[in-house]
């Protein structure tokens, strides 16, 4: 029987899609590595994780085989480690894209609009006792968009953005081929040129705080960042002082440096909208994630593949 173990808090849908199969499973609820026994040191090949994974885990299960982790982002996992000792890591790709470009519109729409105070507005009665909602300050109509990343997701939320005839420009390293968008060549030529930027790229060491005052004074006083990406690339205290100083006009954030925290600085500002990083988060798009975590231990173990190996340890048959 094969032993596998999942690593911290997964969602149960993963167990449950690996009943039925020669799996004995096990758990470490703590991800600590310290408490990894010799039962699971001596028989676990395989591991399914939400979060974290470093190399001292690895380092103490010495037949592990493979690494499924659950998200598109595997920023939490040590894949250099892996790929040094020949262990595949796998990712959720795809299952997810649809429903976090979808948030990203709602976030944006949020943020220019004001939605969410103004059904709390309602809710408190104060359309009765007041009269109308004041005018919402900012617009979608018009507006000038970059989308700083530009992979699947991105160019999910960019697919939607155009049926709001909105113009889009772009940032990545590279041009895409396979996309028409306007392409800039650095972040602040993006930010320059836009007045709406959206961020989507993952956490790397290239992408740490990019999106801070340099930008916030290029995109300006009409100007609003989304992040949907990686608290990682925003710098909080910049962009709180943006916000403060009127550089910028708004902002909606779902991601958070060190999260569930968040500096108290951001909430208390009426044009910021903020969400809980919750992009992904319908019981539909959770269990497609589940299924492709266990489909990708499934397939290593009965077909000798993975489904969604990532870049940094690919699979050669």
């Amino acid at each position: 029987m094969i032993t596998l173990l999942i690593v911290g808090k997964v969602n149960p849908r993963v167990a449950e899609r690996l009943q039925g199969h020669d799996f004995e499973i096990l758990s470490l609820p703590s991800g600590n590595a310290a408490e990894i026994t010799t039962v699971m040191a001596d028989k676990v090949s395989g591991v399914a994780v939400s979060g974290n994974l470093s190399a001292s885990i690895m380092d103490a299960l010495p037949n592990l085989k493979i690494v499924a982790n659950f998200g598109v982002g595997y920023d939490g996992v040590d894949v250099r480690h892996a790929a040094s000792k020949g262990i595949i890591v796998t990712n959720t790709p795809d299952v997810l894209d649809e429903e976090v470009a979808d948030t990203t519109i709602g976030l944006l729409l949020n943020t220019l609009r004001l939605f969410p105070r103004a059904e709390n507005y309602l809710r408190d009665g104060r359309w009765v006792k007041e009269g109308g909602y004041p005018l919402s300050p900012l617009t979608l109509r018009g507006r000038h968009i970059g989308m700083y990343g530009m992979g699947r997701i991105g160019q999910q939320i960019a697919h939607r953005l155009e049926a709001f005839n909105v113009r889009i420009s772009y940032h990545t390293r590279s041009p895409k081929k396979d996309v028409s968008f306007g392409y800039y060549g650095s972040l602040k030529e993006l930010a320059t040129a836009v007045d709406t930027l959206i961020c989507i790229v993952p956490k790397t060491s290239e992408t740490r705080q990019t999106v801070n005052k340099e930008i916030f004074e290029a995109l300006g006083a009409n100007g609003v960042m989304i992040n949907v990406g990686r608290g990682w690339t925003v710098h909080e205290d910049d962009l709180a002082d943006a916000l403060e100083n009127k550089v910028i006009a708004g902002a909606g954030l779902d991601v958070f440096e060190v999260e569930p925290c968040l500096p108290e600085r951001l909430m208390q500002f009426e044009n910021v909208s903020l969400l809980p990083h919750v992009a992904s988060a319908s019981v539909a798009t959770r269990n497609a994630m589940a299924d492709l975590v266990a489909d990708n231990l499934i397939s290593w173990f009965e077909q000798g593949k993975p489904v969604t190996p990532v870049a940094e340890t690919p699979f050669r048959s």
